[in-house]
């Protein structure tokens, strides 16, 4: 019978430079192990090459071990190192991330995470700091804990910390490219498209109650869409280009979406509201993909009605899998963002789902909350620093001087 395989995960952090994996590898050729699986990602020219291998009783794994140390050290690069069972690992390595956000963090709250974290049997491996400002941002690199459990319990504490917290999963699926998807009212932008078209048609009290209890998921979205639209009959069609011009995007949209096309991701933004609108936003910030409902105009006025399909909770979800396909970005590499009920689809479909500042069925159902008005942060829960979104700008300053 064949002695049972063990594998050993070797993973190299650093500059990317040619000859890097050839090197690797080669040195790997010298012993008796076989290649499992390879993962390689470059981002902005800093390199990450995950290689597992398998290898039986008859391998002197200090030898692989040692040999790969020297690689790293003659490179100047991180090396991480964990067998398959992490017993006999040279260190112990995060197999989550859990990020933690707070406008002021308190010593109890770090506290409290830390013990809830030590109660599920996990080890922090590492912590560091990923932003200051607007919010002091810090990730813990846990190990040895289930995800679900942690999230669940970790949920908990940071609703009685006031803070908020997200537990990911490590690896390098984290860093790979992604498509985030957007909702637009009170997420994208600040308030809602609708209430502000019903305050120039006088209604604008009415509608903000529905729209309220739709985003709650008290009501029906399409048939309070259609009832809200209806009261919007008669309206002169300029009155969308002077509530184009008075919309105003979320803190922080701006910085996230610039930082995160650079490092190659695609965005998209998917509405219950009207793309007279949305069009143009998604123009204004170089979004890739856009899908809202269409507004009915004949003679230069609202007719209080819809065009096309509507885009509503299902619809939204539907345009996730359509825009990641066209992006040729799998499913668990999409993140969403989203504040109410007909956002809880595509939550529940992305591989990543964000509420923000959200009504409290979507925070319980995403996989975590941001609680503070900085879209923005939405960065650090991709593992991007403060640092590094404001040395990028600062590239890009002394390239356009």
């Amino acid at each position: 019978m064949n002695a049972k395989k063990r594998t050993l995960l070797i993973t190299l952090t650093g500059r990317d430079r040619p000859g890097v994996t050839s090197r690797l590898f080669t040195t790997l050729s010298a012993f008796p192990v076989t290649v499992a699986d390879v993962e390689q990602v470059v981002i902005r020219g800093r390199l990450v090459l995950g290689v597992l291998v398998s290898y039986g009783s008859d391998t002197d794994v200090g030898k692989v071990l040692a040999a790969t140390e020297e690689i790293a050290t003659d490179l100047g690069m991180e090396l991480e190192l964990a067998t398959g069972s992490d017993r006999g690992a040279r260190r112990r390595h995060g197999r989550l991330h859990v990020t933690i956000l707070g406008r002021a963090l308190r010593p109890a709250a770090l506290a409290g995470i830390a013990g809830r974290i030590a109660a599920h049997g996990a080890n922090i491996d590492r912590i560091e700091r990923l932003a200051d400002q607007p919010v002091t941002c810090i990730e813990l690199h846990v190990s040895g804990a289930d995800p679900d459990g942690l999230r669940t319990a970790l949920a908990a504490e940071a609703a009685e910390l006031q803070v908020d917290v997200a537990v990911q999963r490590g690896g390098l699926a984290r860093r790979a490219k992604r498509l985030i998807v957007m909702d637009v009212d009170s997420t994208l932008i600040q308030g809602e498209v609708i209430e502000l078209l019903a305050e120039h048609a006088g209604r604008g009290a009415q509608v903000a109650a529905i729209t309220e209890a739709a985003m709650r998921g008290d009501l029906d979205f399409e048939g309070s869409l259609r009832e809200r639209v209806a009261m919007l009959e008669g309206l002169d069609e300029g009155v969308l280009e002077t509530v184009r011009h008075s919309v105003e995007f979320s803190p922080g949209v701006r910085t996230l979406v610039r930082t995160l096309k650079r490092l190659d991701y695609k965005f998209a933004i998917v509405s219950g509201g009207f793309t007279q609108i949305t069009d143009s936003l998604a123009a204004d910030l170089g979004i890739d993909y856009a899908a809202a409902n269409v507004l009915e105009i004949k003679d230069g006025r609202l007719t209080g009605r819809l065009v096309g399909p509507i885009i509503d909770r299902p619809g939204k979800a539907a345009a996730l899998e359509r825009f990641a396909a066209e992006a040729g970005v799998p499913l668990s590499q999409t993140v969403a963002i989203g504040d109410g009920a007909n956002d809880l689809d595509m939550i529940a479909a992305a591989g990543l789902g964000i509420a923000y500042n959200a009504k409290p069925a979507v925070r319980r159902a995403a996989d975590t909350a941001v609680n503070v008005p900085y879209m923005d942060t939405i960065a650090f829960l991709l593992g991007i620093s403060r640092e590094e979104i404001e040395a990028a700008d600062a590239e890009d300053a002394d390239i356009t001087r």
